[in-house]
């Protein structure tokens, strides 16, 4: 199996080299890969400290790590952070947005074994975290034949992941490379003690500690207040065309609301074309409208504002069940209101939206007459109330886990 996934890694860096002229997302890839170890080089040689290596998917699995980074941080501010990425998206994003967490941005160059013994006897990292997935054999392997210290945190294991399965065994040893796994989840732990991986501890998601971070000092719009104006606000977040088809016909025929909508992609083609299909009066956050206060829907038409939108909802609703999976419903639950979403087509896959609908925090959407229904219930005060306090509950119960991570780690 070794030989065989090798050799995918050298296919998949040879086809991305051949395609990197036909999307500018690949061609950013195979660029951004290209001077990795001179940017490292150039960062050892300004810094002697210790390192501590955070590999990371993306954005979402950045905003997941950054808890356990500040924890860090704060506990060791004399080791510096590096961040690989294996996304563009999510590479470009922090770039633009870094505050100071990470001390070296990267990105992972390809899992091959020279790129990995490269990148890591360059690197010389103290220790090294993954998150939640994305874990590379190579770099995996790698570092543990350098006794770099390895840790996975948020993992969320399930039976039908690879590692569970009778022809996993190559997969089960990347798993079991790491000297600790923290999980966000007891089915997690369960799992892992049946393929024999006893250093592993629930903690539970980080995510918790970063939308509870968020929500303590979310970022004020004005001109959203002028919008608002003390009417109740229904703010639907990264929303696709499937979720707006159930929820078109209900704004439509609403009264007494008002509505936030951020879509997940900023196609203003789309944006567009929901403004005309819906009848009340809308604009979009960038037209400036100097009539806030007579919209009744407004659209936002660019990146970063939503987590800090949801202290203006009454009512929110995360889009992405219906298509590619459902976006983050914690942030909206770290501001204390319901928080409803699309019906899961695979609920194992977002233990949050589970443990959410456990506590009566949030619903689900299967279409809408369902849609009708549950809003219809949460205008009685008393079940409004008792919603918003099991998502305050839910999100206090799950704090905490960046610390103990970082305590577990440093005391090993």
């Amino acid at each position: 199996m070794k030989i065989i996934y090798n050799f995918s890694m050298f296919l998949f860096s040879i086809l991305v080299k051949l395609l990197q002229n036909s999307r500018p997302k690949i061609k950013q890839f195979v660029q951004g890969r290209k001077e990795v170890l001179d940017h490292i080089q150039e960062f050892k040689s300004k810094f002697k400290e210790d390192v501590a290596w955070f590999h990371v998917a993306s954005l979402g699995e950045y905003e997941q790590s950054r808890p356990v980074i500040l924890h860090f941080k704060k506990k060791k501010p004399e080791v510096k952070i590096a961040v690989s990425f294996f996304s563009p998206s999510g590479y470009e994003h922090v770039k633009r947005k870094n505050k100071g967490e990470a001390d070296l941005l990267l990105y992972l160059p390809i899992d091959t074994p020279k790129n990995a013994r490269e990148f890591l006897s360059e690197l010389k990292p103290k220790y090294a975290f993954f998150v939640k997935y994305d874990l590379w054999a190579n770099y995996i392997f790698e570092a543990k034949r350098q006794q770099i210290p390895l840790y996975l945190f948020s993992a969320a294991m399930r039976e039908d992941q690879v590692y569970f399965q009778v022809f996993g065994g190559f997969f089960r040893k990347i798993l079991q490379s790491f000297d600790h796994i923290f999980t966000q989840n007891e089915r997690s732990i369960d799992l892992l003690h049946q393929i024999n991986i006893s250093s592993c501890t629930h903690v539970g998601d980080t995510r918790f500690d970063r939308v509870n971070q968020i929500s303590s000092s979310p970022t004020r719009y004005e001109e959203v207040e002028l919008f608002c104006n003390n009417i109740r606000t229904i703010v639907l977040g990264s929303v696709w065309e499937a979720d707006m088809d159930v929820w078109i016909p209900w704004i439509n025929s609403s009264q007494g609301y008002k509505f936030i909508i951020a879509p997940h992609d900023i196609d203003q083609v789309q944006i567009d074309k929901w403004m005309n299909q819906i009848t009340l009066q809308s604009t979009k956050f960038s037209s400036k409208s100097p009539i806030l206060r007579n919209v009744d829907v407004l659209f936002i038409d660019n990146i970063g504002m939503l987590s800090s939108l949801y202290q203006y909802a009454y009512i929110a609703y995360v889009g992405g069940a219906f298509g590619k999976g459902l976006h983050n419903i914690l942030e909206p639950l770290a501001f204390g209101i319901p928080v409803l979403f699309g019906e899961l087509r695979k609920p194992k896959k977002f233990p949050e939206a589970c443990i959410s609908i456990e506590y009566g925090a949030s619903g689900t959407i299967a279409d809408l007459e369902a849609l009708n229904t549950t809003i219809t219930a949460l205008e009685d005060p008393e079940l409004y109330e008792k919603t918003c306090e099991a998502s305050r509950q839910l999100v206090k119960e799950n704090l905490g886990s960046a610390r103990k991570i970082v305590e577990k780690v440093l005391s090993s």
